[in-house]
């Protein structure tokens, strides 16, 4: 700190001081060093450290999405979260995709390939059948507790297998739900890595599909995975 600076706060010092003829309560004297001296090694340390936490916060909370070419369905919208996988959807427009994730909370939406390329690889080799699991964590904090039921259930047939909606709805212990657990299917909001086209209609039929190209898009699912 100059010597002129020093000088000043002195000065400052004496004068606050003569104007009721004592001392000035300590807080005011601890301003009027915030003010001009500089800021010590362990306020800037802290500063720097809240600063780091706020990016990592907000790091933490952000969706980072890409969109890409995938066999069987054509361009494919993907996002996740630091849990995992957060959204998946295809046909769509990528303004549309990413208005919905904005429409999620207050989060930072980015479009960032290097982030989403080792889920993306996945997917891309799964729809070419040139894997057969899809080993991607999901993140289903946004769901309710009835969609992370049914959709958690899902999660565990097997591929090439399938199952019914009434069939579903027993393994998640509500058995008279099924139309409810097509309504929780139908909002899947990340089809084929949670692969709601493995559920049909009682009577065997493909029943409907949410996913862009419908009941189409479901049948060629199945038949990659040899269930038709």
């Amino acid at each position: 700190m100059s010597e002129s600076i020093r000088s000043q706060m002195e000065h400052d010092r004496r004068w606050l001081r003569d104007q009721e003829g004592k001392e000035q309560p300590d807080d005011l004297l601890r301003a009027l060093d915030q003010i001009f001296l500089p800021p010590s090694a362990a306020q800037t340390a802290a500063a720097v450290e809240r600063t780091a936490q706020a990016v990592a916060a907000e790091t933490e909370r952000a969706l980072y999405y890409d969109v890409i070419e995938a066999p069987l369905v054509g361009k494919l919208n993907l996002a996740l979260s630091s849990r995992g996988l957060y959204a998946l959807t295809f046909g769509g427009s990528e303004a549309e995709f990413a208005a919905r994730l904005q429409r999620a909370g207050e989060r930072s939406v980015i479009r960032d390939p290097v982030r989403v390329r080792a889920a993306a690889d996945q997917i891309r080799s799964y729809l070419a059948g040139l894997r057969e699991t899809i080993d991607i964590p999901v993140d289903m904090s946004g769901m309710t507790e009835f969609q992370r039921q049914v959709l958690g259930a899902v999660r565990d047939v097997p591929r090439g297998r399938h199952i019914t909606y009434g069939e579903l709805a027993q393994r998640i212990g509500r058995p008279h739900a099924a139309r409810a657990v097509g309504r929780a299917l139908g909002s899947n909001p990340m089809p084929i890595v949670i692969p709601c086209h493995r559920v049909l209609a009682a009577d065997g039929s493909l029943g409907g599909y949410s996913g862009h190209g419908g009941v189409r898009t479901k049948r060629a699912l199945l038949q990659l995975e040899g269930a038709l």
